[in-house]
C-alpha cells in the first residue's frame, strides 16, 4: 500500500515537472499537488488521494505560468538568480555613476563658457573705456585744458630724444638790431623776444603767451619739440618760470584767474557778476515784464504764443532745452571775450616784468654805456632821423 502511494505521488510530480517544462499544466493537478504535499502523515501511513496518472495536457498561446512552475523554476536556478541579481545591481550602479558623471562635465563646461564670454564683456569694456579717455583728452586738450596726456604728448619717435628744460634768454627787438620771430618771422619793434639759453630762436615773448592759452600743444613744436618749455617757463614749480617776475598783479592773473581749477575761478566769478547784475537791475526787470504782459501788442500775438502756453510737457521741454543751449552759447561768448581780455593784461604784465638779459637794454649793455636805456627815448630819436627819400622842393613843382 504504501508503495502504491509512493507511486502515485512520483507520477504525480514527473507529471507537474512535465506540465513545467513543456509550458503547460493544469490547475487541478496543482491543487491536487498542493494537497498530497499538506496532508498529515500518522502511523506510518500515507492518506494521498488518488491522482490520475495521466493529467490532460492542453496547449495556449496565452499561457500563464502558474506559481508551481514559478516555484520550480526558481528552485532549479536559485544561485543563477542571486548573482545576476548582483550584476544587475551592479551595472545600475555603473549607470548612475556615468549619467553623474557627464552631467558634472555639462556643467563644467556651462561654467567654463559662461566664464570665456564673461572675460571677453570685461576684456571689450576696458578697451572702450581705454579708447574713450583717449579720445576725451583729445578732445579737452584741443581746447586748451592744460596738463592732460595726448597722442602727442605721450608718443616718443624713434632714435628720439625727450623735451628737457631750458633756461631762457630775454632780447629787446630794436631797429638797430631787430630779431626774428619764429612765429611772426619779424619781432615788433621795441617787444621782447625770448628763446633757449645760448640759441637764436626767438619768438615774441606776446606771441608766445598768447599761444600757450589759445592752444598749448603748438608751443613746444615751434622748437621741434627739444625743449620742454610749457614745464620750463610756464610752470610755478620750475627753476627757470618766467612767472616768478610779475609780481602779485600777475599772480592774481595768471595762477588764480587764468589757471585756477581749470578756469573754473574765473567761469564761477562771471557768474557771479552777471547775478550781482541782475540782482541790482531786478526792480527795472520786473517793471518792463509787467509792463509788457499788459500791453496790448502782447496779447495781440495770443493765436501765436497761446499755442505754446497750452502746448503739452514734450514741447515746453524742447523749448527749454533750445533756451537754455541759447543761454549757454552767450555765455561762453561773454567768458571768451573776457578771457581774451585778461590774457591781453597778462601780456602787457610779462612785457613789463620779464628782464632783459641779452642785447640792447640788457645790464651787460647798460654797464658798458654807463647808462639807463629808455626805449621812449630811443623812439623818438629815431623818428626824427631824416633819411631825405621823403624829402622834396616846393618850387620845382610850382609853375
Amino acid at each position: 500500500m504504501i508503495i502504491h502511494h509512493q507511486f502515485l505521488l512520483i507520477a504525480a510530480l514527473a507529471t507537474i515537472l512535465i506540465a513545467g517544462v513543456t509550458g503547460t499544466t493544469n490547475s487541478a493537478a496543482a491543487s491536487r499537488l498542493s494537497q498530497i504535499s499538506h496532508q498529515r502523515i500518522s502511523n506510518t501511513r500515507y492518506y494521498v488521494a488518488q491522482v490520475p496518472i495521466l493529467l490532460p495536457i492542453t496547449t495556449s498561446s496565452s499561457y500563464t505560468p502558474s506559481s508551481t512552475s514559478i516555484l520550480l523554476h526558481s528552485i532549479r536556478g536559485g544561485g543563477d538568480s542571486s548573482s545576476s541579481s548582483d550584476n544587475n545591481d551592479d551595472e545600475i550602479s555603473q549607470q548612475q555613476q556615468g549619467t553623474d558623471d557627464a552631467e558634472d562635465d555639462e556643467e563644467r563646461r556651462k561654467r567654463k563658457e559662461e566664464y570665456q564670454k564673461l572675460l571677453k564683456y570685461r576684456t571689450e569694456q576696458q578697451l572702450l573705456y581705454q579708447l574713450r579717455s583717449t579720445y576725451l583728452s583729445e578732445i579737452l586738450a584741443s581746447r586748451g585744458v592744460p596738463n592732460l596726456p595726448t597722442l602727442t604728448s605721450v608718443q616718443t619717435p624713434d632714435n628720439a630724444k625727450l623735451p628737457t628744460k631750458v633756461d631762457w634768454d630775454c632780447a629787446l627787438s630794436t631797429v638797430d638790431e631787430p630779431k626774428s620771430c619764429l612765429y611772426s618771422f619779424d619781432a615788433e619793434v621795441n617787444t621782447k623776444v625770448i628763446s633757449p639759453i645760448n640759441t637764436q630762436q626767438y619768438i615774441s615773448l606776446i606771441a608766445l603767451n598768447r599761444l600757450r592759452r589759445t592752444d598749448p600743444t603748438k608751443v613746444e613744436p615751434m622748437w621741434h619739440s627739444q625743449y620742454s618749455i610749457l614745464n620750463s617757463w610756464f610752470s610755478d614749480s620750475s627753476e627757470y618760470s618766467i612767472l616768478q617776475h610779475v609780481g602779485l598783479k600777475g599772480y592774481i592773473i595768471s595762477s588764480i584767474l587764468l589757471d585756477g581749477m581749470n578756469g573754473m575761478v574765473l567761469r564761477t566769478l562771471l557768474i557771479c557778476s552777471i547775478l550781482s547784475v541782475l540782482i541790482v537791475c531786478m526792480p527795472l526787470i520786473e517793471y518792463a515784464v509787467q509792463r509788457i504782459i499788459v500791453s496790448a501788442p502782447f496779447w495781440n500775438k495770443w493765436s501765436t504764443w497761446g499755442r505754446i502756453a497750452r502746448a503739452g510737457f514734450p514741447l515746453k521741454l524742447l523749448i527749454g532745452q533750445l533756451v537754455w543751449k541759447g543761454v549757454a552759447s552767450a555765455f561762453c561768448k561773454v567768458e571768451n571775450e573776457v578771457r581774451e581780455y585778461i590774457v591781453d593784461m597778462e601780456c602787457d604784465i610779462l612785457e613789463e616784468s620779464v628782464p632783459v638779459t641779452v642785447g640792447v637794454g640788457s645790464e651787460e649793455y647798460l654797464e658798458e654805456n654807463g647808462g639807463d636805456y629808455d626805449a621812449d627815448e630811443y623812439d623818438d630819436d629815431t623818428a626824427m632821423v631824416d633819411d631825405g627819400d621823403d624829402y622834396y622842393d616846393d618850387d620845382e613843382y610850382d609853375y
